[in-house]
């Protein structure tokens, strides 16, 4: 019986280097895109804005820019198929003082506010508590970051809600 070598050259090294550093499926993927809003119901920011958001349910998910986005029930998903931009956080879901600091900052999705904006109500989601408290304290800045995003929308892959 002949056995085979199979040396480690440098090019099965890279290919099990490259390998090892793929991201396993995890729980974030689902549909055809990463989860939005980590799971919670977009629609239901607006059903209680002093309270917290409804976590989503698998049962009611819709896939939309590239994100899969679930609901508490049926009714808030189809609200959300019928008009999607009224309810996706604004700013591709970043931090306005990130935003008008010309950055894009990730944000907390259970520190956020419903505030007036360029097209009607909107959701504004916030890195923490005292960039929330900055913003409700000078409205201007929500005019600022909307002034801004078209600049650093293009700076994300794909200009989605996340």
């Amino acid at each position: 019986m002949k056995y085979r070598m199979i040396g480690l050259t440098r090019r099965n090294l890279a290919g099990a280097v490259l390998a090892s550093c793929l991201p396993a499926p995890g729980p974030s993927l689902a549909g055809q895109g990463l989860i939005a809003l980590n799971g919670f119901d977009a629609v239901s920011y607006f059903l209680d804005p002093e309270g917290q958001p409804l976590p989503g349910r698998p049962a009611f998910e819709w896939v939309w820019r590239g994100r899969t986005w679930r609901f508490s029930r049926a009714g808030n998903l189809a609200a959300f198929r019928d008009a999607p931009s009224t309810y996706a956080p604004r700013l591709g879901g970043y931090d306005p003082i990130g935003v008008v600091e010309g950055r894009l900052v990730d944000t907390d999705t259970s520190v956020f506010a419903i505030l007036p904006g360029p097209a009607g109500e909107g959701l504004y989601l916030f890195r923490n508590g005292d960039h929330r408290s900055t913003v409700l304290g000078s409205p201007a800045i929500v005019a600022a970051a909307e002034a801004k995003w078209p600049a650093l929308r293009i700076l994300t892959d794909d200009g989605a809600a996340p």
